[in-house]
């Protein structure tokens, strides 16, 4: 395998790597056993205060944090420093979890919460990383390759933990709730696992006039600043990370509301972990068909794909009334959520100068936080105002429809045709 194949597969087993804390933690057992066993007692309306404030606070810190961190790793070429540093305090963290015991609810919120923060800062940086590993004229297709190699390894790593889960004795283990701890190790061995093969194979295009220490965190910030006010100089890149917020809002409102939808329709909760369970493996080949939409029909006409898919499935939801539409549901938003992500991914680097590419990356992933705001505001309002749930989910269409709008006016840099 020559260097540059080597460099491509590494990078993209990262993805491989992080998305077992994704799935695992973040959106199937930390959940759970935080309100069973962590905050065994507490009220419901106090277990998910604490949990959303967690969340908020930890992708608030990533936001503010996010274009700074890629300014200061721009300017002393140290992006691949960044993320092996992030990615060891989110291993730590997420090992941790395996100790606190039932009812320290305060302790596991707190190792959560840092895992969080710094899985969202090591992706920042990693995001910043493709254009080193994949060069212009690759960048869909390896930005592709990675968010499939996520859903699958996430996948994977999540069904296993799921039957350690439901079938502990099979583990040798006394009980679930061990094996949950158990599992939160799992991700870690399983994050810095995989981490390995981009820390050998990748390697950073340095940057001239590269600095170190307190020279690179001055420069760094001094280039920040400089950009915050010369934004308007890149019209495309603000173009577009306002239109990327907008879809992409609607993208991560939609993935809550389906299981939202799920639990309204009286499915268990072995239903709903096994929808999840769907949307990751269908996700793995059709994030690589994206990628070759990308390259065949160019990314801007890839993400507009993906985005009508989307405006069916917000319309199909309005209209769910069966449980075997919950599952199909599930399987088309595995069929355009991971392409959608990895196109937007790609087409923001065709943008942003190489140089500064990890500045660039920080702001697109504060972008990315600040996602999931406008989605519940619009969906709560219209429910309330119609008392009718189904317009409310219909009503995120206005953010596909504006961020579609809004994309369509910017120019896609491939040269596949599109203006």
């Amino acid at each position: 395998m020559s260097d540059g194949r080597r460099a491509v597969l590494g990078w993209a087993l990262y993805d491989w790597a992080n998305s077992a804390f994704a799935t695992t933690v973040i959106a199937g057992l930390f959940p759970v056993f935080f309100r069973e066993c962590w905050s065994a007692g507490a009220s419901d309306g106090a277990v998910t205060f604490r949990l959303g404030a967690a969340n908020t606070a930890a992708s608030l810190l990533v936001a503010v944090l996010a274009p700074a961190i890629g300014a200061v790793a721009d300017r002393g070429s140290s992006k691949k420093r960044f993320l092996l540093a992030f990615t060891a305090l989110g291993v730590l963290a997420t090992a941790g979890l395996a100790a606190p015991p039932s009812g320290a609810w305060f302790p596991a919120l707190a190792l959560f919460t840092t895992a969080l923060v710094f899985w969202s800062a090591a992706i920042s940086v990693y995001d910043a990383l493709l254009p080193d590993v994949a060069g212009d004229r690759n960048l869909d297709r390896v930005s592709a390759l990675g968010y499939a190699l996520g859903y699958l390894g996430g996948g994977l790593l999540f069904a296993l933990n799921v039957l350690m889960v439901t079938r502990p004795a099979s583990f040798g283990l006394p009980d679930a709730g061990t094996a949950v701890r158990i599992s939160f190790l799992t991700v870690a061995g399983w994050w810095a696992l995989f981490t390995l093969p981009l820390a050998i194979s990748v390697r950073e295009r340095a940057a001239a006039g590269a600095l170190r220490g307190l020279a690179a965190v001055r420069a760094g910030l001094r280039d920040l600043l400089a950009m915050v006010r010369e934004v308007r100089r890149y019209r495309h890149v603000a173009l577009f990370l306002l239109a990327y917020w907008l879809y992409i809002d609607g993208v991560d409102t939609i993935i809550r509301m389906a299981v939202d939808h799920g639990r309204s329709l009286g499915l268990p909760a072995g239903s709903l972990i096994t929808a999840l369970l769907v949307t990751q493996f269908v996700g793995f080949p059709a994030a690589i068909a994206f990628g070759w939409f990308g390259q065949r029909i160019g990314t801007r006409r890839g993400i507009f794909l993906g985005l009508a898919v989307y405006c069916g499935v917000t319309l199909w939801g309005a209209f769910l009334t069966e449980v075997w539409e919950f599952y199909a549901l599930a399987v088309a938003v595995g069929l355009v959520q991971g392409g959608v992500q990895a196109l937007s991914r790609s087409f923001f680097a065709r943008l942003v100068p190489p140089d500064r590419s990890a500045t660039f990356f920080g702001f697109y992933n504060m972008v990315g936080k600040y996602a999931t705001i406008l989605g519940p505001v619009i969906l709560g309002g219209v429910k309330l105002a119609t008392g009718s749930a189904r317009i409310g989910i219909a009503s995120i269409l206005v953010l596909f429809v504006a961020g579609g709008v809004l994309l369509s006016f910017v120019r896609d840099p491939a040269g596949s045709g599109e203006r």
